[in-house]
């Protein structure tokens, strides 16, 4: 950990996958390119649903400076409609597949709230799970991140949006989440959080929530912010989901600020040199080479 007493915290992880993959957290911020492998995504439904397809969006985005793709095969939109476990494997395993042959150097995570999908698609080649619902929807899914020892992403989410003080909410949310995780045996470093900006929160909760990201990052573990092309942004700026990138990058640079390590994104290229820039002032004042 690197810090000063005005500055943002940055935790350091070290992670070495059994195929060889590595991965470094606390030098720099990472960039999780995002990868939608399904009809209907709120921002690029149906552009990227042939293996193809994806398989050269992965591409494109690891040439941008991706450090992580991110693959999901169910949209999680506002209003979306669940799919099959079956329907689900059929979108992202073939995928997997597809990048562990042609970027075998690129960590690959799985965007999942089933077990079952999270066990096939890490069998596929996939090191991480990102949860949407923090381990709290299947009550398997945390034994599997325990049962192959791979980073798990913890994302605050719940079902409705009826809080009596919203980021002292999130923190116990978060922190039951996080004790499905250790009762599983997922140890504290292979846990990273998520604010889950969109998920459950209105506009003004969306705000808030962006605003007090230092109390989640003061918890001690490190914190991937997906904000890309979201409608709290569409709204402030009255623009459409393909609009933002402004808004984006805003988000990106407030959130390096805040101390989040990981930013999920679509326009990878655009991030990656916000990133760079908010990196040279916010690591070099806490202390990071």
């Amino acid at each position: 950990m690197r810090t000063s007493e005005s500055t943002a915290v940055y935790y350091n992880r070290s992670y070495t996958f059994d195929d060889g993959v590595k991965l470094e957290l606390g030098e720099r911020t990472l960039i999780m390119g995002i990868l939608n492998a399904t009809p209907d995504s709120f921002s690029d439904g149906g552009r990227y649903a042939n293996v193809e397809a994806v398989v050269a969006r992965a591409r494109q985005m690891f040439e941008e400076g991706a450090d992580i793709l991110d693959i999901g095969g169910e949209s999680t939109r506002p209003g979306y409609e669940s799919v099959s476990v079956d329907e689900e494997l059929s979108r992202v395993i073939p995928v997997i597949t597809a990048l562990r042959r042609e970027l075998p150097q690129v960590p690959l995570s799985i965007d999942t709230y089933k077990a079952v999908t999270a066990r096939q698609s890490l069998e596929a080649g996939a090191h991480i799970i990102n949860d949407i619902w923090g381990l709290a929807f299947d009550p398997d899914m945390a034994a599997a991140a325990a049962e192959y020892g791979c980073p798990v992403i913890i994302s605050h989410n719940r079902h409705s949006r009826d809080y009596d003080d919203l980021v002292p909410d999130m923190l116990a949310d978060l922190r039951r989440s996080i004790g499905i995780a250790e009762a599983a045996g997922v140890a504290g470093s292979r846990i990273w959080l998520d604010p889950g900006i969109g998920f459950a929160k209105t506009y003004e909760n969306n705000l808030e929530a962006l605003g007090r990201l230092r109390e989640l990052t003061a918890l001690g573990y490190p914190v991937l912010l997906g904000t890309s092309r979201k409608g709290f942004i569409q709204k402030t700026l009255n623009s459409s989901s393909n609009d933002v990138i402004e808004g984006t990058a805003a988000t990106v640079a407030l959130g390096i600020a805040h101390g989040c390590q990981i930013m999920r994104v679509h326009d990878v290229r655009a991030m990656k040199r916000v990133a760079l820039m908010a990196d040279a002032i916010c690591y070099r004042a806490a202390g990071a080479k």
